[in-house]
């Protein structure tokens, strides 16, 4: 389910659905630090050496500045500065206010929309905080807290500031790595509710934790207004140690709390089997080695002569761009599979890589918190109608992040563009409406299971066009 489903988990599954989270990552630098340790993708904005050359200031102001530069260049609306210079002052004062600082005088900028102009002022509420306050907290979390504010301003949960601690976990996700926590993925809706979805034999699971149900508190700590980012350093922890979820059902009827331990979490990928004939494959995210491990299982599929092929992108909220183009190719030979629109217009189009290896008839299972990638690949399958999309509409993610890291090790993360799927189809807020419409309850539990309708439709479904 970062955005998102990259999107993120409570585990930081952030890929990073968030839904949200789910995201699709590239990545950039935006200011001198030592070299990231993601590599850069296509369709990066190029490093502005003039904006870093005239930085001025402290290395926190450095920060602020190029951060402030960096959203006004790459967010993939137009910025309008006011908008962050209220969010850096809020933030600073409420910060403040967290840290026992009765009446921060951290006054109200105005700007001017002249860049050097606004980011002097950004400067002057910073050096005012640090000078006057930073005995009672610390210059780099000031810092980090100017940041967040800005980025936070923009009302788009998919734009934040990640903390060194937090880019290493999406890191760590996206490789498929190993982390603490408990192991689901959390998402925001359209209400700004904090939903989960638990991952099949994690801690969060075996507690009862169903999917849909809300967030209401961690550990007596309220979550609304919280970014998601916020709510995973809430529920991740040390190892053995446990966290105490406040949850309402996903119909609002049920309240409950619901104690769980955290443990050690491997993140799956893949899962996949040979069925009545059928190769069933479930990818839960779009990693690193998500594209392997997909074409590793449809090939099986082919050497054991399977009937049909099913892709299960139910409850995936997300991860690579790159890795959803390469799923895509898996069946679709040439073309484009998405194309991505910056704020200036600029179109850049993923063409299939020419790799597709044949596995067909293809059904797609999809439901409403499959978003992000996993819509990536469920339109173009669906547009170059080479499988049948089966279960209910998609989540509606139709944004991109990039990554651009900072000089504290930590990152902003920017929504800096919109994709469209092969046909043009803009699906931000709209989904994916399947060609057959399955309903069932969004539940882990249902799924590859005998009430699962929604699989036990697209066998029927590739028995029809077997039998044909």
């Amino acid at each position: 389910m970062n955005n998102s489903l990259r999107a993120l988990s409570a585990a930081f599954v952030i890929a990073v659905a968030s839904l949200a989270g789910a995201i699709y990552l590239a990545h950039a630098r935006v200011d001198t630090a030592s070299d990231s340790s993601f590599g850069t993708g296509a369709g990066v904005a190029a490093l502005d050496l003039h904006a870093l050359l005239e930085a001025t200031g402290n290395p926190d102001q450095r920060m602020l500045d190029n951060a402030f530069r960096q959203v006004e260049k790459a967010y993939y609306r137009p910025v309008d500065a006011q908008i962050l210079l209220n969010g850096e002052q809020r933030e600073l004062v409420a910060y403040l206010r967290s840290h026992k600082v009765a009446s921060p005088a951290i006054p109200v900028a105005i700007a001017t929309g002249q860049e050097s102009h606004d980011i002097a002022l950004l400067n002057k509420n910073l050096d005012i905080a640090e000078s006057q306050y930073g005995k009672q907290t610390s210059n780099a979390e000031l810092t980090q807290a100017a940041i967040r504010g800005m980025l936070n301003a923009l009302g788009d949960p998919y734009t934040t500031y990640l903390s060194p601690s937090e880019i290493n976990s999406l890191e760590e996700s996206l490789k498929g790595g190993q982390f603490g926590g408990i192991g689901v993925y959390i998402v925001e809706d359209l209400q700004r509710r904090v939903l989960v979805e638990p991952i099949e034999g994690t801690p969060a699971y075996r507690a009862g934790i169903k999917t849909g149900d809300r967030i209401v508190a961690v550990d007596g700590h309220p979550v609304t207004g919280l970014k998601l980012d916020d709510v995973e350093r809430l529920i991740r922890g040390p190892i053995g140690t446990v966290v105490r979820l406040q949850l309402l059902s996903s119909d609002g009827k049920l309240g409950r709390n619901v104690p769980v331990t955290r443990q050690q979490i491997k993140v799956p990928s893949v899962y996949a089997k040979m069925e009545n004939g059928f190769e069933y494959v479930r990818l839960t995210e779009f990693g690193q080695t998500s594209y392997d491990e997909v074409r590793r299982a449809m090939l099986q599929g082919k050497q054991h002569n399977a009937k049909g092929y099913i892709l299960d992108l139910r409850n995936n909220g997300g991860g690579y761009l790159d890795a959803a183009v390469q799923i895509s190719s898996l069946f679709i030979q040439r073309g484009p599979i998405v194309s991505t629109i910056d704020r200036a217009g600029f179109r850049e189009t993923k063409e299939a890589q020419q790799d597709a290896i044949g596995a067909a008839p293809l059904a797609v299972l999809v439901n409403k918190y499959s978003a992000s990638a996993s819509e990536i690949t469920a339109g173009a399958i669906q547009d170059y109608k080479v499988g049948a999309l089966i279960g209910t509409k998609t989540f509606g993610k139709g944004v991109v992040q990039s990554i651009y890291n900072l000089s504290d090790g930590g990152a902003l993360k920017i929504t800096t563009a919109r994709y469209v799927t092969p046909l043009g189809r803009d699906i931000q807020h709209r989904g994916i409406e399947p060609d057959i419409f399955v309903n069932q309850p969004i539940e882990a539990r249902i799924i590859d299971s005998p009430k699962d309708l929604q699989l036990a439709a697209a066998k029927s479904y590739l028995r029809r066009i077997a039998n044909r």
